[in-house]
């Protein structure tokens, strides 16, 4: 099988409260924030967040052409985040200080991985561990 051709992914989330948002993803996943662009009505037309060498990319919630929803307005989640963490008891304890709502509590996983999943203050899905995509021996 063929690798494919190296490329970034950046998801991209809306939220209600974008500046909250923010503040939990600094808070509880120890993003930093990159830039944050007014909307001119205070609140986010744009920002991006880092995490290591990663970075995401969120918005206000609003109605256009993409026509993306937030959990609560889909009626479930979407979509889910997984991210790769040097120390999974660490990023746990984070977000339990951070008051994550705990799907599934931290654990180790049959192919060598400790993690953990938590949604944040809007619903949207976060997996945390310290298993990297690509990298399965089998």
């Amino acid at each position: 099988m063929s690798r494919p051709v190296p490329g970034d992914i950046v998801p991209f989330l809306r939220y209600s409260d974008p500046r909250a948002a923010i503040h939990w993803l600094e808070t509880a996943l120890g993003f930093e924030s990159l830039f944050v662009v007014d909307d001119g009505q205070g609140g986010v037309a744009h920002a991006e967040l880092a995490l290591g060498t990663s970075a995401i990319m969120i918005g206000g919630a609003k109605d256009d052409v993409l026509g993306m929803r937030s959990p609560a307005q889909a009626g479930g989640v979407t979509q889910g985040i997984y991210l790769v963490v040097p120390d999974a008891d660490a990023a746990w304890a984070r977000v339990q200080a951070a008051g994550a709502e705990v799907v599934m509590a931290l654990y180790d996983t049959p192919y060598g991985s400790r993690e953990f999943t938590v949604r944040d203050a809007e619903g949207h899905l976060w997996s945390i561990g310290t298993y990297r995509a690509g990298s399965y021996p089998g």
